[in-house]
């Protein structure tokens, strides 16, 4: 082993030098380094971003968004304090509320824009809901009985600020004859500004749950929907179903799956394109060994002939050439690496960097979060470095077998 590593090494010092089919060789030799490490790094940058956008998933939209809701169709369930209670007690349940939905219109002099008001709990409501962490201004805990939350982009389209009157106006029906009534005008005032970007921001409104009750004429012990917390997100619908058993109400239910779950989804496709484009990517240039490798066999035949005349094994020959092409292959898995881990650390920085100095963010207004993140998992590199080292190993076989059916007689006697 140690003598083909040392003839390795005296090959690749030859074909450095830049004169003929020597230089023809040596740039194929570098193309192919450069092809893996482009492959490497952009495939640990991309999964990086992919593992980003995952964990905001999870500990920012999921963390706001209901993870499991039970609504009430026809009319309002009934002694919500024990079925939150019931709820609670649950098994995967970390977390019960109660809650009021309902469509309205937010209202600011002329302006007006469609919103949907939430009663909440602020006792419940931190159970349930991070929402305390992106609310500027007075939090949910903290709503009192003329208060309004309204989310960033109402906000701007309004032209509010914080303390200003706002008007929610509430439709309602006539329950005898099913007739949509003059909608109700309820004036509150802007106590505080949700800012979790995306489209959470365009219709979200909070007034407290005893406020809510009495603008729809509920009872204090009356609720449109209860909401959960479970321990494990990703089994969130398995769990609400099973949960949901216990209420003896008839209400609809539904989880984050339904709400989201497409945005979930396409987070796992891309993750699976990025997988597919860029390993054959990095097969391409791991194949390209095959090129500079065939090649060198062919103009180096006679120092192979002379090798096998000093009594040099086919073992010997082989493992050279497979040095050769795993040397290639090294250099651009370690320079990647480098530079992928370096990019994927500081792409956050750069992304924001880029878009104060065009002035434009892709990603404002368009998902729920207006930066983009990245999450560095060590196993998606060492995944990165072992296929990449398997397929430059493969595509060294076939040359370095070549190498060694190099026939002295033939080659020495020309």
């Amino acid at each position: 082993m140690l003598l083909s590593a040392f003839i390795s090494k005296r090959f690749r010092a030859h074909s450095g030098q830049k004169d003929g089919q020597n230089g023809f060789v040596s740039f194929i030799a570098k193309a192919s380094t450069i092809g893996i490490l482009l492959g490497v790094a952009v495939l640990i940058v991309a999964l990086s971003v992919i593992n980003g956008f995952e964990q905001q998933l999870v500990h920012r939209l999921l963390s706001v968004v209901p993870q499991v809701e039970y609504v009430a169709p026809n009319k309002p369930i009934n002694n919500w304090q024990s079925k939150v209670a019931l709820l609670r007690s649950q098994a995967g349940v970390t977390g019960a509320a109660p809650f009021i939905s309902v469509n309205g219109m937010a209202q600011y002099k002329s302006e007006l824009k469609a919103v949907e008001v939430r009663g909440v709990s602020p006792e419940f409501e931190n159970q349930v809901s991070a929402l305390n962490q992106f609310t500027e201004g007075r939090l949910v805990s903290q709503l009192q009985q003329e208060d309004v939350l309204l989310g960033q982009q109402i906000v701007n389209r309004l032209g509010l600020k914080i303390g200003d009157p706002v008007t929610l106006l509430i439709p309602q029906i006539n329950q005898q004859s099913n007739t949509l009534l003059a909608p109700k005008r309820v004036s509150l005032n802007l106590a505080g500004i949700i800012k979790m970007g995306g489209p959470i921001d365009e219709t979200a409104a909070f007034i407290r749950l005893d406020k809510a009750q009495s603008v729809l004429s509920f009872e204090q012990n009356q609720v449109t929907g209860l909401r959960l917390q479970v321990a494990d997100v990703f089994a969130a619908h398995q769990t609400a179903m099973r949960v949901g058993q216990v209420i003896p109400d008839y209400v609809y239910v539904s989880s984050w799956f339904r709400t989201q779950g497409s945005l979930y989804q396409d987070i796992q496709m891309v993750r699976t394109i990025v997988y597919i484009v860029v390993f054959l990517i990095i097969a391409v240039a791991s194949f390209n060994i095959v090129s500079s490798l065939v090649m060198e066999v062919r103009e180096k035949q006679a120092n192979i002939a002379i090798l096998k005349t000093m009594g040099a094994q086919d073992s010997t020959i082989l493992a050279t050439f497979v040095m050769q092409g795993f040397t290639q292959a090294l250099i651009g898995v370690i320079l990647g690496t480098i530079i992928g881990v370096m990019l994927a650390l500081n792409i956050s920085e750069l992304f924001t960097w880029a878009s104060n100095l065009f002035g434009d963010n892709p990603l404002q207004g368009v998902y729920f979060i207006e930066f983009l993140p990245s999450k560095l998992v060590w196993q998606d590199i060492v995944i990165t470095v072992i296929v990449t080292f398997v397929l430059a190993i493969l595509a060294t076989l076939y040359p370095a077998w070549q190498a060694t059916r190099v026939d002295p007689a033939k080659v020495l006697g020309n």
